[in-house]
């Protein structure tokens, strides 16, 4: 392949002697500070078990409901209405909390997941051990 006097080729594709085609003098932490990996974890670690527990609220809301059905039709004293609308309004705002929770982060994040675990909290209390 023959050069002309400007460094590229008969067909002026490439430049052979252009210096600065890879420059690597972009620094790429200029555009955002990383949170700590640390905090990011227990973050991460605290959000998984609010969703693990919101997800649990729920079974026990349809084993409610669930048991509230057959034991009406067998005739078999099962939980009383107010027990079903304790459980469906924790699951309510269980989910609510987790999903807030999901999508947003640090401070915000940290307080839904608490709002998760005390509203499973209170339900466990009241609900199944009171």
């Amino acid at each position: 392949m023959t050069y002309d006097n400007n460094g590229y080729d008969n067909n002026s594709y490439d430049a052979y002697r252009d210096d600065n085609a890879y420059d690597n003098s972009y620094d790429y932490d200029d555009y955002y500070d990383a949170p700590d990996t640390k905090q990011w974890a227990l973050i991460r670690g605290l959000r998984a078990l609010s969703g693990t527990v919101a997800a649990g609220i729920v079974v026990l809301t349809v084993v409610v409901i669930a048991s509230a059905y057959l034991g009406g039709n067998r005739g078999f004293p099962g939980p009383g209405t107010t027990s079903i609308t304790a459980h469906i309004v924790a699951s309510v705002v269980a989910l609510v909390a987790q999903i807030f929770c999901d999508r947003r982060r640090g401070v915000a994040a940290i307080a839904a997941s608490v709002v998760v675990l005390v509203t499973a909290g209170v339900l466990l209390v009241t609900q199944w051990w009171g």
